[in-house]
């Protein structure tokens, strides 16, 4: 490379990103929804600004959504099916099946007694229902 196209090369190096920057924020400001009166500008402040959720995983969604079932009155045996629906839909959630049947189990003996929640039981994830209900027994 010779000593001239170095030195073009480092100008450019050093300039583009500028060039870059302010065209971006030109273009930005240029739209038609950007507002310029000075009634609508805004400050940036961390003040006030609450933190975003999490996005929760698809397991503990599908916990809360099953044990919400139970707590509202539907009978723990159809609510260990929708968990075994949604464990072969997505096979991902299986290694979570276990977790969620013993949040089951602990559910029922809350909603229906010890005895009762443990006629429910079925092998779904194992005996893992029967293990949230032998917990809380």
């Amino acid at each position: 490379m010779t000593h001239t196209a170095r030195r073009i090369g480092r100008s450019l190096a050093l300039v583009l990103p500028v060039v870059l920057v302010l065209s971006g924020t030109l273009a930005v400001t240029m739209v038609p929804w950007a507002d310029t009166s000075s009634s609508q500008l805004v400050t940036a402040s961390a003040e006030g600004v609450s933190t975003p959720a999490k996005p929760r995983a698809a397991h503990e969604v599908l916990r809360t959504q099953l044990v919400g079932e139970l707590q509202q009155g539907q009978a723990p045996d159809d609510v260990l099916t929708h968990l075994q629906q949604e464990v072969n839909r997505r096979p991902s959630l299986a290694e979570h099946c276990v977790g969620i049947a013993r949040a089951l189990g602990r559910a029922a003996v809350e909603a229906y007694g010890p005895t009762k929640a443990q006629s429910f039981a079925r092998p779904v994830c194992d005996t893992s229902y029967a293990t949230g209900v032998a917990s809380m027994g």
